[in-house]
Parts: C-alpha cells; structure tokens; sequence
C-alpha cells in the first residue's frame, strides 16, 4: 500500500510543477549579446556570474558617493500584455529608475533587472529584454545583471511582472538639491512623452468603462498607430541631456522627476521649507492624451495634477540668469525646454501653486 505523499510512479520533476531550467539558461544566452551591447567603462557587461561587477576607478571617479533606486511599470504592464507589444516596456522600466538618479545629480552606472512569469516565453522575454537594453544605452549605463523566476504558482497565462534597480555615482560635493535654492530661481519644463509609467490602473479603466478597442486608433490627436501603441509610448529617459547642462552650466540647483503625485507633490520634495513652486500653467500644453483622461474620467484640474504629468516629466529649478542658456542647451540636446514658473517665498512646508488654471483644463 503507498502511503500518502509517498512517491508517484515516475519522478516528479522540476519541469513537471511548470519550471523550465533549460528555457531560464536558454534565456541568458539569448539576452547576452544585449546586455554586451551597454557596455561601458568601469562595466564589461557580462552576463552568468552570481553578481555584477562595476570598477568606479576604471569609470573616472576619484572621490564618488554612490546613489541608488529601485522600480517597476505597473499596471501598464498590462496594457503591454494585452497589445502584445513588449518592445517599450523595458525602457520605462529603466527611466523610472535612471530618472531618479539624474534628480541627484549622479550619473548612472549600471542597471539590474528582475523578470518574474508564470512560463517563460522566450520570445516575450527577447522583446523586454531588448527595451531594457534600449533604456541602458539611452542612459549610458551598462546591463550587468538580473534574475529571471518562474513562479506558475503566483503567476497566471501571459502575466509577467518587471522591476528594476540602477547605481550612479556622483562626485562628493555635486549632489543635488542644492541648499542656495531661494525666492526668485526659475523652474524649467522638461516635455514628456505621454502618460509615462503612472496612473494606469485609473486609464485602464476608463478604456474598459469605454468600450475601447486598443487596436483601434486613439479616441484622441496623434501622430500615427495604435490606441494601445499611443499608450504605451515610453517614459523619456532625460539623464544624457540634463547631465550635459549640469556638466555646462552652474546654475543648475534641484531637479524633479514628475511620476505619480505629478507637478503638486513632485516639486516640494526638492525645495526647503519656507518656499512655494510657482506654476504658470499657461506656459505648456495639455497633451491630447491627458485632455482625453480629463473628459473621460470627469476630472478637475486639481486632480489631475496631482495624478499624472501633464506634459512635463521634468522640472529644474536655476538661477534666473542662466535661465535662457540652460533651456537652449536642453534644446540643443532634444528636450523640449520651456520655462514654466518660479520659486518665491512661502510660510510653511513647501508646495506648489497655479496659474491660468482655467484655460490648461477647457
């Protein structure tokens, strides 16, 4: 008599309960000549070792203070998985952690990623791996590790889930925010993308709510594609142009990376008390993708500011007499700069204040 829990009349393997060794190492070698494609000095970008390697010395830092963060996409994950599209999606996986990076003023170094699915599909696989490898080189920092897991147990069908995690460096001395930032500095506008990596879950609904067919085109203005193609339009990775008008200028004295919380609760986190964000709202445009949020979801201004970007992904706080220069050269570097208000005086925690509310909602 076989007692329960006893062996079964053939081994049970690892394959059996839905994990594939043999696909995670066929992965690795798929991914390799990817990852080689990051390589940068300090990094030789190689990939099967228990831990990535990264020589500051070799990289040109003499006396560096290491800044580190981690991140995921979220729920717009799921507009990758429901479109098929899997291309984009790494990039932002690597912006929402480069960005933070740059706001410090550090330049990032190396990038490792964690892939978890129920099934590893190679193909799927390929396409994030190559968006991340994409977002590597836009922000001249080397791939030189992650973790691949299957995990059928907490995974379902097509699910995957993506997070991230980069180190910069920034010479000792040169991190930001700075502590001059006073009354009378400028805030410049860094244009983003679309939606970026934020506030999925409430634009996922409204398609539902809709009736929206993401192979359609978008129920709003755009220059060509898909409704799903326009939402997942990758969140601008800014590190190479900012860290340019740092290296160029000096006056320079806080960035802020504009994700969830957007301008309202994004732009306090680099000034000290006792001042206020002025916002001109006048000064850029409610990108089409946003005006459909608004009317969809019966938004007001506030909300949506709090919520989504709103067409600037980046602010930078300078001096006033650099004000023209820096938005030249971060033209000249292909951002789409503008100035969009100043910083004054203000009792209290810092916040930020609008105008010409009315006309950035109608």
């Amino acid at each position: 008599m076989t007692s329960k829990g006893s062996g079964a009349d053939r081994p049970l393997t690892y394959r059996d309960s839905g994990v594939d060794i043999d696909a995670g190492n066929d992965f690795v070698k798929l991914i390799k000549p990817l990852a080689a494609r990051t390589a940068r000095s300090g990094a030789d970008s190689a990939l099967g070792g228990f831990g990535g390697l990264f020589d500051l010395k070799a990289a040109g830092y003499e006396d560096p203070i290491l800044v580190a963060a981690n991140d995921g996409v979220g729920t717009k994950l799921k507009i990758a998985i429901a479109t098929g599209r899997h291309d984009t999606i790494g990039i932002d996986l690597v912006a929402m952690c480069v960005n933070d990076l740059v706001v410090q003023g550090a330049e990032p170094l190396f990038f490792l990623d964690y892939l978890a699915t129920a099934k590893l599909d190679l193909d799927t696989g390929k396409s994030v791996m190559e968006g991340i490898a994409e977002g590597c080189s836009q922000a001249g920092c080397a791939l030189i590790g992650g973790e691949t897991a299957e995990m059928p147990g907490l995974y379902r069908g097509e699910d995957y889930d993506l997070a991230g995690f980069a180190v910069g460096a920034a010479e000792r001395g040169r991190l930001l925010p700075r502590s001059d930032i006073g009354p009378g500095d400028h805030i410049i506008g860094l244009a983003s993308n679309g939606i970026h990596s934020n506030g999925f879950s409430l634009v996922r609904k409204l398609v539902e709510k809709g009736g929206y067919d993401l192979a359609d085109k978008p129920p709003f203005d755009t220059g060509c594609g898909t409704f799903g193609e326009a939402l997942l339009a990758p969140t601008r990775i800014y590190v190479k142009s900012l860290l340019t008008a740092l290296g160029q200028t000096k006056g320079l004295k806080a960035f802020a990376h504009i994700t969830g919380g957007g301008l309202t609760e994004n732009i306090p986190r680099v000034l000290p008390t006792g001042l206020k964000a002025e916002i001109d709202l006048s000064a850029f445009p409610l990108p089409p993708v946003m005006r459909w949020i608004r009317a969809e979801a019966g938004l007001d201004g506030t909300e949506m500011l709090k919520t989504f970007n709103c067409g600037i992904g980046m602010t930078a706080v300078c001096a006033p007499d650099e004000t023209d220069t820096i938005v030249n050269l971060l033209k000249e570097h292909g951002e789409n700069a503008m100035p969009i208000g100043k910083i004054s005086s203000h009792d209290g925690a810092p916040i930020v204040a609008y105008s010409g509310m009315e006309g950035f909602v109608s």
